[in-house]
C-alpha cells in the first residue's frame, strides 16, 4: 500500500509542478518566445523614407527594418518594437526601433539607418555580423 500511496504522491507532485512552471507573461498577457529569441545575422544599412510601418523616417533616425519573411509572419507587428542589436567583433551595443521591412534580408538580418549602423561600425564598412533580438513591447 506504502508504494502505491508512494506512486500517487509523486504523479500527483508532478502534475502540480508542471502546472507551477514559469510562463512567460507581462501585464497578464503571454509573452511571444519570438521576441526573446536572439538572432545572428547580417547587417546592413539603407536610407530611410516611408517605411512598411507606415511613418517616415530620415538617416538620422535610429530605425531599422527586418526581413520581409519575418514582418509578413508577424503581420506587421514588430512595427514600432524596440531591438537590441550587438557588433560581437567589438562589443557595441545600440537601439533601434523597427519602422521597415528589409526584401534583401533573411530572418535573422537587419537593415539599420545611417545614424545606428553609425553606433557599431563606420558606414564604410557597409555590412557587418550582427546579433538583435526585440525588446519587450
Amino acid at each position: 500500500m506504502s508504494r502505491l500511496a508512494f506512486f500517487v504522491f509523486a504523479l500527483l507532485a508532478s502534475f502540480f509542478m508542471t502546472l507551477a512552471s514559469p510562463v512567460p507573461v507581462v501585464n497578464r498577457e503571454l509573452v511571444d518566445i519570438e521576441k526573446r529569441l536572439t538572432r545572428v545575422g547580417r547587417g546592413t544599412w539603407f536610407y530611410p523614407g516611408l517605411g512598411n510601418c507606415g511613418k517616415w523616417n530620415n538617416q538620422n533616425d535610429l530605425i531599422l527594418a527586418i526581413g520581409k519573411g519575418l514582418y509578413d509572419r508577424n503581420k506587421g507587428s514588430n512595427c514600432d518594437q524596440w531591438v537590441e542589436i550587438v557588433n560581437p567583433k567589438n562589443g557595441k551595443k545600440a537601439y533601434g526601433l523597427t519602422r521597415d521591412s528589409c526584401q534583401s534580408c533573411g530572418d535573422n538580418d537587419i537593415d539599420m539607418s545611417p545614424a545606428l549602423f553609425k553606433l557599431l561600425e563606420p558606414l564604410s564598412t557597409g555590412r557587418m555580423t550582427v546579433s538583435w533580438h526585440f525588446m519587450n513591447k
